[in-house]
């Protein structure tokens, strides 16, 4: 059995699978901290033991989660280090395990939450880059505009992240615009989340509508950079692309297409994550599994 584990920005997710990518056990706790890492582990072995850890984080040179992958691989008990790579790398992986990607020779996923990620896949094998950080997406930069939230987030987290959607639309509602998001967060600008803005899209809302339809403008502008070096056979959409699939998935793809030579848009597949929350993690185990 693998033990792959997901750093998140506010939680730790951990899986067991075995060699055919099937869960048999999970674990999940709130906060990234040692403690979270640790505890979240434990509940996914439950006593059982694994050959191999992996763990996905957002960046792996960054030495401020050098306690909490040490506290998750200590609670492993495994005797071989744990190998680490991106989350966008480790959702590309996993999908490619045991998702929508199988059998493709070229995978890439792209994926945004609290954050904005990317992962490459060739012919099984993840490609990592010189310094293991291959995938950066948050960093594409999509437009000329000088802003601060780029210099700090990039450009592209800035747009399709769901802070970046949310404050969007806060925008929008400080320049005089009504949209019923803030009658469901009570008329707190600070308590509107994204789901909420995706749901008033869905009944009709017309700020909401023009907020997501720029969200999938700056999803096809990414999807189209990555393909036009890549080349791949499928583009997976995933984290909050996949829960607003039915409003992102179609206008995203045809604004990539839109911006694609024929000769690579004919032959491209854009398709949903279809492993939800456990992706990531069992990427990650997947990647513990193929350094063995």
């Amino acid at each position: 059995m693998i033990l792959g584990v997901e750093l998140r920005e506010d939680a730790v997710v951990a899986v067991v699978a075995d060699d055919r990518g099937v869960v048999a056990a999970r674990g999940k706790r709130d906060g990234q901290n040692a403690t979270s890492a640790a505890d979240a582990v434990r509940a996914a072995l439950s006593g059982a033991s694994v050959s191999a850890i992996g763990i996905a984080v957002r960046d792996p040179l960054e030495d401020a989660i050098s306690g909490t992958i040490a506290a998750a691989a200590g609670a492993a008990g495994v005797s071989t280090p744990p190998r680490i790579v991106t989350r966008g790398c480790a959702v590309a992986l996993g999908e490619y395990w045991v998702g929508v990607a199988q059998g493709a020779n070229l995978v890439v996923a792209l994926t945004a939450a609290d954050c904005v990620h990317a992962g490459l896949i060739v012919k099984g094998q993840p490609f990592e880059g010189a310094h293991g950080v291959a995938g950066a997406a948050a960093w594409l930069a999509l437009n000329p505009v000088e802003r601060e939230d780029y210099r700090k987030r990039g450009c592209l987290e800035a747009e399709i992240g769901e802070a970046g959607i949310v404050r969007r639309l806060v925008w929008r509602i400080k320049s005089g615009d009504r949209s019923r998001v803030l009658d469901m967060a009570g008329g707190d600008l600070a308590a509107i989340t994204v789901h909420q803005i995706f749901d008033a899209a869905r009944a009709g809302d017309g700020v909401s509508i023009s907020v997501v339809r720029d969200t999938a403008r700056y999803i096809g502008m990414a999807i189209a950079n990555l393909v036009a070096i890549t080349d791949p056979d499928i583009v997976i959409l995933g984290g909050l692309m996949a829960g607003a699939a039915d409003q992102l998935l179609q206008p995203s793809q045809t604004e990539a297409l839109r911006r694609l030579p024929r000769t690579i848009a004919d032959s491209l597949t854009v398709a949903v994550a279809t492993l939800g929350e456990d992706g990531s993690a069992l990427g990650a185990a997947r990647a513990a599994m193929l350094a063995r």
